[in-house]
C-alpha cells in the first residue's frame, strides 16, 4: 500500500467520520519535512485511539439498536463498517512497520 492509497483511504475514513453515529472529528493528516519522531509516535498513539473510539462507537450503535433506541440499522451498519475499515488500515500499517523493522534489523553492516 503506497502513501496516496493511505492518504486516500485517511480521507475517506475522515469523511465518513462526519456522517456516523457518535462520530469524532479525526486530526488532520501531518505532512511536510518538519516531522519529528516525536510528533510520528504521538500521531501513532492517536491513530490507535481513535479507532478504538470508532470501535466503541460500533459497539454501542449495536447495542443501541438491540435494545431498541432510534438508531436506523444503516446507521448502526455504516458506523461498523468504518470501525472495521479503520482496524484494516491499522492494521495494515502495523504491518508495513514490522516489514520495515525487520529489513533494518536485517541489513549487514
Amino acid at each position: 500500500m503506497d502513501t496516496g492509497a493511505i492518504k486516500s483511504a485517511v480521507d475517506m475514513l475522515r469523511g465518513a467520520s462526519s456522517s456516523s453515529i457518535g462520530s469524532r472529528p479525526m486530526p488532520p493528516v501531518r505532512t511536510g519535512q518538519q516531522v519529528s519522531s516525536d510528533s510520528f509516535s504521538s500521531f501513532l498513539r492517536e491513530s490507535i485511539t481513535q479507532v478504538s473510539a470508532m470501535q466503541q462507537d460500533a459497539d454501542q450503535a449495536v447495542e443501541a439498536l438491540m435494545t431498541g433506541n432510534n438508531n436506523s440499522p444503516a446507521e448502526v451498519l455504516t458506523a461498523v463498517q468504518k470501525a472495521d475499515l479503520a482496524f484494516q488500515l491499522m492494521l495494515q500499517v502495523r504491518n508495513k512497520l514490522v516489514a520495515a523493522f525487520d529489513e533494518v534489523k536485517n541489513l549487514r553492516i
